[in-house]
């Protein structure tokens, strides 16, 4: 029995320490081996046509054209389609960075918007690609971490402040009020939108990105300052329970002596 709970624990052990690891690594192989096959293998195919191109080859050569097409996208040449595809999007990122860049941008989205699909499509995928991939774009979206009564009082829920209240709201109860997004777990780009008066709200000690681990692992990925100040508020409680509950013996044996007996 006690050789089966030993191995449990060791494997339950290894496995906790090995698996974040092959998991980021198996992420990584995964959209490594994407991007080779539906953006590298074309533009490799491509480069293999302008090389026949340039030795003044026979493109319509079957046994030619496959033996050029191997070479750039099975052999150690198949990484420079990943390079070019890597160095275009750098590109595309710099010419949007510049003013006629994203005036340019904003008249191609106007007219995906003008789409009968994709524009009710478009603007959501947006959003998603942005809060993710886009730099500072949650601290833009977010303003702080607040900790709220939510769904009932007693539970205390995460929720991130995304601006104030709506003044008729605000005039009615007539206290200064905020707008908090709950986010739900594990996947936070959806949750319920609430005002709550701002007196009601817990500041927290910790980042956006803090909570966004957070709330993503189900509560597992803790922020390190917040764990330790934890262990010290159990370790305070469990120093004031003993206090509390500890009998002192000598006081115990006193009682028990001057007790008179009952006859």
């Amino acid at each position: 029995m006690r050789l089966t709970s030993g191995f449990r624990s060791y494997f339950l052990r290894g496995l906790a320490v090995l698996l974040p690891t092959i998991l980021t690594i198996w992420i990584f192989v995964w959209g490594f081996n994407f991007i080779q096959d539906k953006i590298s293998k074309p533009i490799n195919k491509s480069i293999a046509w302008l090389d026949v191109q340039f030795e003044d080859g026979n493109w319509e050569d079957v046994t030619y054209r496959g033996e050029k097409i191997e070479l750039w996208t099975d052999g150690w040449h198949s990484i420079a389609g990943f390079v070019i595809a890597l160095i275009a999007v750098c590109i595309v990122g710099m010419i949007l960075a510049s003013v006629i860049g994203r005036g340019l941008w904003r008249y191609i989205e106007k007219l995906i918007m003008n789409l009968p699909f994709l524009k009710r499509v478009y603007p959501y995928i947006k959003q998603i690609t942005d809060f993710v991939l886009v730099q500072n774009a949650q601290e833009s979206l977010f303003v702080r971490v607040v900790a709220i009564q939510y769904p009932r009082k007693g539970i205390w829920s995460l929720g991130l402040v995304t601006g104030e209240g709506l003044t008729d709201v605000a005039e009615y109860i007539r206290r200064e009020c905020l707008t908090v997004l709950i986010p739900t777990s594990p996947t936070p780009f959806t949750g319920f939108v609430i005002m709550i008066p701002k007196k009601d709200t817990i500041e927290m000690n910790m980042t956006i990105e803090e909570a966004m681990r957070f709330i993503i692992s189900a509560g597992v990925i803790i922020p390190s300052t917040n764990l330790d100040r934890y262990k010290n508020i159990k370790l305070a409680e469990s120093s004031d329970t003993s206090a509390d509950f500890e009998d002192d013996p000598e006081e115990e044996n006193e009682q028990i002596i001057t007790e008179p007996s009952e006859q």
